[in-house]
């Protein structure tokens, strides 16, 4: 079996701990005896805090330190790895913003074949993979062979792969920055806008009541507000509610709006989209409520109800009140 390494994304030295395990436990539904590399790029004190926080998590730890490389831009990050990267590896990234724009153009350097937004690795045979994605909005699961003889580049859906426990890999960190040829890109970074803080922080709640296009309406959001009060809980959303400016930004869960790491999350009439559940971090306990019942969320969903969300959330608040008052 070929090398497995993951390209970690990190922000100011902070890793995301959750992606980074998620990655292993891909690397290990290819093959179980994986022991994959990180590859983390940056530039001074915050590449060295990334990478020392990596070691848990992998045999090796490979540091790609340049100037340019401060700011996580493709453009740059591709002929950065391409430089390092040993034939025939397979290279796993998060299927996030990142990863959406770093792979293609990495697979077309290393002439490897892609699998993007992978949700499973249902079968391993010889050299090959058959790995599960969904299309059309996440009607339909699609089982794609892949050919990994030569190598892959393949993203991973965030929350796709449950991290195993064991013991800490205590991997060593090695500087490949030599290997770095010369570095030009077209884009460059300009700034980073921070979005403004709302009147209630999602991030720190532990149980959310999260709602999406099945509210149907403004008005209908009262609805879970007062489930959430009920259980002391925050609300939150999913982006089509915010477009419709039903509830702010602030609100809003996924990957362009706020990630989350809730104890108990509850989703109620959002239909389950990659963007959205790429928001929620951690093991939250799911509850998907739902009146179609293909709807993606409940693949993700430890309890799934199929109803309507107006009349089964009302009910569900009748019935921790009754509780509570007992």
């Amino acid at each position: 079996m070929a090398s497995v390494f993951a390209y970690i994304e990190h922000k100011g030295g902070g890793v995301d701990d959750d992606a980074a395990a998620e990655l292993v436990a891909a690397a290990r539904a290819i093959d179980a005896g994986a022991r994959p590399t990180a590859i983390v790029t940056g530039w001074g004190p915050d590449l060295a805090k990334a990478a020392e926080s990596l070691r848990p998590l992998y045999a090796e730890v490979w540091t790609l330190g340049h100037e340019a490389l401060a700011y996580p831009n493709a453009e740059l990050v591709r002929p950065a790895i391409v430089g390092v990267l040993p034939a025939g590896s397979i290279v796993l990234a998060a299927h996030n913003h990142l990863g959406l724009d770093l792979a293609p153009g990495l697979a077309v350097k290393l002439g490897l074949p892609i699998v993007t937004d992978v949700l499973a690795i249902d079968a391993v045979q010889g050299a090959s993979i058959r790995a599960v994605r969904q299309e059309f909005g996440g009607q339909v699961s699609a089982h794609v062979r892949c050919d990994i003889s030569a190598g892959a580049v393949i993203t991973v859906r965030p929350g796709a792969f449950k991290p195993a426990n064991g013991a800490a890999a205590n991997g060593q960190v090695v500087d490949k920055s030599a290997g770095i040829g010369p570095l030009s890109s077209k884009r460059r970074y300009v700034e980073t806008v921070v979005a403004e803080a709302g009147d209630v922080d999602i991030t720190k709640h532990t149980v959310l009541v999260s709602v999406g296009r099945g509210i149907q309406e403004q008005e209908n959001v009262s609805i879970a507000e007062e489930l959430a009060e009920a259980l002391g809980a925050a609300v939150s959303c999913s982006r089509p509610v915010v477009d419709a400016k039903w509830l702010e930004k602030s609100r809003q869960v996924g990957t362009s709006g706020k990630t989350v790491k809730p104890k108990v999350y509850m989703a109620c009439g959002i239909s389950g989209a990659f963007q959205h559940l790429a928001g929620i971090k951690g093991n939250a306990f799911v509850v998907a409520i739902n009146k179609n019942p293909r709807a993606p969320i409940f693949q993700r969903a430890d309890v799934g109800i199929v109803d309507d969300v107006l009349e089964f959330l009302p009910a569900l608040t009748e019935k921790v009140r009754e509780r509570q008052g007992a």
